[in-house]
C-alpha cells in the first residue's frame, strides 16, 4: 500500500505538459474572474450608479415632507422605502457593511438614519458625487436638498477598498471559482486531450521505431506548431543515417583493403616456416599465423556485418527454404567441424520457408554454428534443430561448451563485447551480425541452456505461407 502511495506521489511530482496546460487554463479562468471583479468594484467606486438616480432622492422627500407632522409614521415609511430599495439591490440588511447608508435631515436635526452605527455624514458640496471619511471609513456619499422645503437627502455606499474586503470577507470571489472550477477542470481536460492527438501521433510513431531505422517520420503534420518539431526530427535522422552510412563505408572499406596484406602476410610467414629449421623461430612463426588467423577472421566478420547492415532498404526478400539452406550450410562447415574433432547432426523438418535476403542468413547460420563447434570441447556433439513453430520458423543450436552466464546473455549481442572468462580467441561480432541479421528480418534471437550446460541459440522467424506477400525487410 505504502509503495503504490509513494509510486503514485512519485507520478504525480514528475512534471507533465498535461498538468500544465489544465493549471494554465484555470489560471486564465481565475484571472479573467478576478479582473471581472475589480473592474466591478472600480466602476462601482468611480460610477455609484444608486446615487445618480434622481428619483429616490425625490421619493425620500416625498415621504418626509408628507408625514413631517407624524414622526412615527414618517420613521415607518421611511424605513420601508429603505428595506424595499436594499431587497431590490440583493442585499436585506441595512447593518451590512456593504449596504448603502440613508441619512434624512429636516433643517438641522437629523430625522431618520439607517442604522446609528454609522456616524453623520456630511457632503462639502451639494448635490454632487464626493468622497466622504466618517469615523474610520471613507464613504461615496451624495446629499440632495429640497427646492421647496428645509428637508435634505443623503445617500452613501462603501469605499471601494471596504468593498473590496467585504467581497473577500464573504466569499463572493472565492466561492464561486471554488464551486466552478471543478467542473471546468473535466472540459478543460477532454479540450486539452483532443488539442494534443497531433503531438502524441508523432511521439508514437517515433516510439515504435526500431533502432535501425533511420527513415523520416510518415506524419507530416498540417500544424505550424509541430511542423518545426517533425522537420528537426527528420533533419537529424538525416544527419545519423549519413554518418551511419559514411561509418559503415569506412569500416567496409578498410577492412576490404585489409584482406589483401593479411593474406600476402600469411603466404611469407608460411614460407618462412617451411624453410626454417629452428624449433623456436617455427613455434613463433606459428603463433603469427594464429594471430593473422584471428585478424582474418575480425576482417571477415566486420565485412559481414557491415553487408548486413547495408542491405539495401528497397531490396525485396526472395522465398528461401530454411531447412535447404542450412543442410548447405553445414555440408560447407563439416570440414571445421571434423578438424576440431566436433561431430555436427542435424535435426529438420521438410519445407521451412522463410522470406529473407540470402547472404544475411547464410552469415547469420555461419555464425551461430561456428560458435558452437569454436567453444564446443573435442569429441562433442553440435545439435541443430530446424522446425516450424506455428507461424514461425524455428532454429536452435545446441552445443556441450561452457555456455553463457544469464547476466551476460543480452551483452553478448554488443558489438565487440566478450565474456570475461571466456579463454577462446574471438572478436565478438559473431553474435551482434546474428542479432542484426534476426533484427532485419522481423524475428527474435535467445540466449539459453542445454541440459547438460551448453549454449542453447533460438532464432524465430516469420514462416513464409504461400500466400505471403514479399514485404521489404525491415530497416
Amino acid at each position: 500500500m505504502m509503495q503504490a502511495l509513494a509510486q503514485r506521489w512519485k507520478n504525480w511530482k514528475q512534471p507533465s505538459l498535461m498538468r500544465r496546460l489544465l493549471l494554465a487554463q484555470m489560471g486564465v479562468v481565475a484571472l479573467l474572474w478576478t479582473m471581472a471583479i475589480a473592474l466591478l468594484l472600480y466602476d462601482s467606486y468611480e460610477d455609484p450608479e444608486l446615487l445618480k438616480f434622481d428619483k429616490i432622492f425625490q421619493s425620500v422627500i416625498a415621504i418626509a415632507k408628507n408625514t413631517a407632522d407624524q414622526p412615527d409614521k414618517q420613521q415607518e415609511t421611511l424605513a420601508a422605502f429603505e428595506a424595499a430599495l436594499l431587497e431590490t439591490m440583493g442585499d436585506g440588511d441595512a447593518a451590512s457593511d456593504t449596504s448603502p447608508v440613508l441619512q434624512v435631515w429636516q433643517g438641522d436635526k437629523l430625522i431618520y438614519r439607517s442604522t446609528a452605527a454609522v456616524p453623520v455624514i456630511l457632503n462639502t458640496v451639494p448635490n454632487r458625487v464626493e468622497t466622504v471619511k466618517a469615523g474610520n471609513r471613507e464613504w461615496r456619499a451624495r446629499t440632495l436638498a429640497s427646492p421647496t422645503s428645509d428637508v435634505r437627502v443623503m445617500l452613501a455606499e462603501p469605499s471601494v477598498w471596504r468593498l473590496t474586503v467585504t467581497v473577500m470577507y464573504r466569499g463572493y470571489y472565492l466561492l464561486p471559482l471554488v464551486i466552478s472550477l471543478p467542473f471546468l477542470v473535466f472540459p478543460a481536460w477532454l479540450s486539452v486531450r483532443l488539442a494534443l492527438r497531433p503531438w502524441r501521433r508523432v511521439s508514437q510513431e517515433t516510439a515504435e521505431r526500431g533502432p535501425a531505422d533511420l527513415t523520416p517520420l510518415s506524419y507530416a503534420p498540417p500544424h505550424k506548431e509541430l511542423q518545426p518539431l517533425v522537420q528537426s526530427i527528420n533533419s537529424l535522422l538525416q544527419r545519423v543515417r549519413d554518418s551511419t552510412s559514411r561509418e559503415r563505408s569506412l569500416i567496409a572499406d578498410a577492412a576490404h583493403e585489409l584482406r589483401t596484406p593479411l593474406a600476402a602476410m600469411r603466404v611469407n610467414v608460411e614460407a618462412l616456416k617451411e624453410q626454417s629449421t629452428d624449433e623456436q623461430q617455427r613455434e613463433l612463426m606459428g603463433n603469427l599465423l594464429r594471430s593473422n588467423d584471428r585478424a582474418a577472421r575480425l576482417v571477415g566478420q566486420l565485412l559481414q556485418l557491415m553487408r548486413s547492415d547495408a542491405v539495401s532498404d528497397n531490396a525485396l526478400p526472395v522465398m528461401l527454404s530454411l531447412d535447404a539452406l542450412v543442410q548447405d550450410r553445414l555440408a560447407m562447415i563439416e570440414g571445421l567441424a571434423s578438424a576440431r574433432n566436433v561431430e555436427l547432426e542435424l535435426v529438420s523438418e521438410d519445407r521451412v520457408p522463410v522470406l529473407g535476403e540470402r547472404e544475411s542468413l547464410v552469415s547469420m547460420i555461419d555464425n551461430l554454428i561456428n560458435n558452437a563447434i569454436k567453444y564446443s570441447p573435442p569429441g562433442s556433439t553440435v545439435v541443430v534443430h530446424v522446425a516450424r513453430e506455428g507461424t514461425q520458423a524455428l532454429l536452435t543450436v545446441a552445443d556441450e561448451g561452457p555456455g553463457i552466464p544469464p547476466a551476460l546473455r543480452e551483452r553478448v549481442f554488443d558489438r565487440f563485447f566478450r565474456n570475461p572468462d571466456q579463454n577462446q580467441s574471438g572478436s565478438g561480432l559473431g553474435l551482434a551480425i546474428v542479432k542484426s541479421v534476426v533484427d532485419r528480418h522481423g524475428g527474435e534471437v535467445a540466449l539459453g541452456e542445454t541440459a547438460n550446460g551448453g549454449l542453447l541459440a533460438t532464432v524465430r522467424l516469420p514462416l513464409a505461407m504461400a500466400d505471403t506477400p514479399q514485404p521489404m525487410l525491415c530497416s
